[in-house]
Formats: structure tokens, sequence, C-alpha cells
């Protein structure tokens, strides 16, 4: 398997306010990424989680040819993404969020057709291309609509129709189901899927942990500019236990005293909708305390490993919110 994406100590920094102005004291640059590095094998479809302002953008500019990098390397399929501009650029289809890339006062078709254009696609292939895209994404009763007339999600499924217009081996989301009604993003995510099944490469941005576990072979956590780690979504909870945590309700507070006193319960947490967490930390914890429960008469009871999301609040914190 070939390796779609290999970045080795990447990094990206801004001059500080200073440097464009007459003050004599220089202000420290901003750093958006910091000696990086991160690797996609081909035919995965890899997250990117973080706060705003984590780098992850930042990061897909780059890979996309978009914005050059002030330090490191970074390569699609083997081209560099500087020396090689042009042979990336065949390779990778780009969803950015937001409203750019799109042409308003023209229809869904105009605007696909003009991408097809630009992508080199042959006149004789281009319209049968377009339907075939519109038709995947659902947009197909849409084609002769302006774009400034389409609501956000179906704006958001052209803009990945466009993406897909040059065919490419690799595929750049940034936030891809913002403003997606639950239904068109639950579609959005089975089309995500049909496109790993065809062996296409994914870079996905997303702050949505559900998406990330549903669509994700693997995700990679970013936090100011640094790679905190990479793990599969099943595997991630690893990150800050390996142990099973147990969640009850109608615990007894004596009850309570007793599993907090059993050897390798961590502590007991009161959970927003009313159950309370006790969490391990060390094997063979789980089974004393679903017998103490048990033995109490407490009969709702589960247990689960830490979830993405958990991960991601654990690591990030607060800081996260604003996202």
């Amino acid at each position: 398997m070939r390796t779609a994406i290999a970045v080795t100590g990447l990094g990206r920094s801004y001059p500080g306010p200073s440097a464009f102005g007459r003050k004599k004291k220089q202000e420290a640059a901003f750093v958006a990424l910091a000696d990086l590095d991160l690797e996609v094998e081909e035919g995965e479809v890899r997250g990117l989680l973080g706060p705003n302002g984590a780098g992850k953008t930042t990061l897909m500019k780059i890979l996309s040819t978009v914005l050059l990098p002030t330090q490191g390397t970074a390569r699609i399929f083997g081209h560099d993404v500087v020396r090689e501009a042009e042979e990336v650029r065949r390779r990778i289809g780009i969803v950015f969020g937001g409203e750019r890339g799109l042409y308003g006062l023209l229809t869904a078709r105009e605007n696909l057709e003009y991408w097809a254009a630009i992508y080199g696609v042959p006149a004789r292939r281009r319209r049968q291309l377009v339907s075939e895209l519109l038709e995947r994404l659902g947009l197909a009763d849409r084609m002769e609509t302006q774009v400034d007339k389409m609501s956000r999600g179906m704006k958001q499924r052209l803009h990945l129709a466009r993406g897909l217009v040059g065919s490419p081996e690799l595929l750049f989301l940034d936030e891809p189901t913002v403003g997606m009604d639950p239904v068109a993003a639950r579609q959005f995510r089975e089309l995500i899927k049909e496109l790993r099944g065809e062996g296409m490469t994914i870079l996905l941005s997303t702050h949505d942990m559900h998406e990330a576990e549903a669509v994700c072979d693997k995700v990679t956590l970013i936090d100011r500019g640094h790679v905190v780690g990479t793990e599969t979504p099943e595997g991630v909870g690893r990150w800050i236990t390996s142990f099973e945590r147990v969640d009850a309700q109608h615990v007894p507070q004596e009850t309570r005293r007793q599993i907090l006193a059993l050897s390798g319960v961590r502590d007991a947490e009161e959970l927003p909708d009313g159950w309370i967490r006790f969490d391990t930390t060390e094997a063979g914890a789980v089974r004393p305390v679903l017998e103490t429960l048990i033995s109490a008469g407490v009969t709702a009871v589960r247990t689960s490993l830490p979830t993405l999301e958990d991960v991601y609040v654990s690591v990030i914190g607060s800081r996260g919110l604003s996202v």
C-alpha cells in the first residue's frame, strides 16, 4: 500500500504585527504549525480533530498547495507540495467550508461544468460527468437552480460534487457537514463510506465526534500546531484509560462509599443524565463494582470505554468549547 500523505517537520508561522509597521521591537510570530509529522496510507479516511486555531485548516491548505510551509516537507503520493505543486493538484480534490469555490449567480450544473473545464475534463464527457455527480449528491432536481437560491446544506453537497469533478485520488474535506440537517449529514457520511470503498483517500477535518467515529479509519488530534496523537476511533479511549467504566442509576450513598473503597476504583462522577460513573484503574476491578451494585439492588447498570468525545474533552479541555 502506498503512502498518500507524508509530512515531516512541517511548520508554518506568520510574522508578528510589528513586522509590517514601524515599531522598533519585533513582536513574536504566530506559529500555526510546529514541527508536525503525519502519515496517511492510501485508501484511508483520516480525521483531523482539534479546537479552532489548532492548525487543521493550515495543514490542509499546505497539503493542497494553497499555502507554502515555512519549514519541513510534505508529499502527496510521493510528490513534493512545493516543488511539484502541479503534479499534486492533478491528484487532489478540495472541499473547504463556507461559500468559497461556488458562483452564486450560476446554476449547480453551470458551476460543475465550469470546474470540470478547469480540471481539463473533455467537453464530450463533461455534461455526463456533471449529471452523474448531481445525481449522486441528491441534487439532480436542483441542477438548474442558482446557487444563491440554495440552502446551506445543498451548497455543501454541491461543494463535494465540485471536489469530485477531477476524479481525485485524495480528497480534502474541511468541516463538510456544517449547515446540513441530520438527514443530509447522515447521507453525506454514507457517501464518504462509498468513496472509501472505491479506494479514495480522504483527509477530513471535523468538530463532530460522531462523524469522526462513523467514517474515519483513524483520527489525529491536533492542538496548538502539534500532533497530540493518532489512533483508531475504537482505540482512542486508551489515551486516558485502558479500563472500563461502570455507570449506574439510583445508587445509595452507602453503596457509593463501598465502591469507592474497592481496589482499582478511582472516583465517582455525576453525569448530566442522572447516572453515576465509576472509573476503574486496573484489570479485574469492574467485577467487584458490579457485584456490589447488584447486592444493593441496583439494576440499571452499563459498562463502557471512553469515547472519542471523552478523550477530546480530556485532552483539549475547555478550550474546545468554543468550536
